[in-house]
């Protein structure tokens, strides 16, 4: 998947300004998608030379002018073509979890830390989709809003996110008390 994807699917929710979009992907996106907001702003200008958004100015009272984009014809093809694509597989790199691999010869005392905050920060995001899912469905429960909302897509990646963040969380607690306990054992052997 090229970053191109990912902006093009945040865009079919609407028309956006470049700001708003950042916003989406800090939000909504970044749960399968990182891009930094200088590469989002040199994706539109990508994607609108190529005919896959198109841009206009929104002129406001008291404040500058800003440009809102939308996907076009050319753009829906675009993701069409990406969603009939074979998937690839997951790729992970984190840098936490090579600390934690590496635990054995080094002092667990600031990898431990690493895994408390990683936990803190993947339960705020917890939290984050769970205001995310609550808008989405409305006044809908999800079993009904799964069967019949509207705009199932960002839902479901949103439930990907919070399944993602949920083992995150869990993982790091755990793992944290391991070493925790391990490091409190040997420093027992040792006194």
């Amino acid at each position: 998947m090229a970053l191109k994807h990912a902006v093009l699917a945040a865009l079919l929710g609407g028309e956006y300004s470049g700001y708003q979009l950042t916003k989406i992907f800090d939000v909504g996106v970044s749960n399968f998608w990182y891009a930094a907001p200088q590469q989002l702003y040199a994706e539109l200008t990508r994607l609108e030379a190529d005919g896959l958004i198109t841009g206009r100015e929104v002129v406001q009272k008291g404040r500058p002018n800003k440009r809102v984009f939308t996907v076009t014809d050319a753009g829906l093809g675009e993701l069409t073509a990406f969603a009939a694509a074979p998937a690839k597989p997951l790729l992970i790199r984190d840098d936490l979890v090579v600390k934690v691999h590496a635990v054995d010869r080094l002092d667990p005392a600031p990898v431990i830390a690493q895994l408390r905050e990683r936990a803190r920060e993947a339960a705020a995001k917890l939290d984050l989709f769970g205001q995310i899912l609550a808008r989405l469905r409305g006044d809908l429960d999800e079993e009904t809003f799964l069967r019949e909302g509207e705009h199932v897509g960002p839902y479901l990646s949103c439930l990907a996110g919070c399944r993602l963040e949920r083992e995150t969380h869990d993982w790091c607690l755990q793992t944290a008390r391991t070493l925790t306990e391990r490091a409190a054992r040997t420093e027992g052997r040792t006194s």
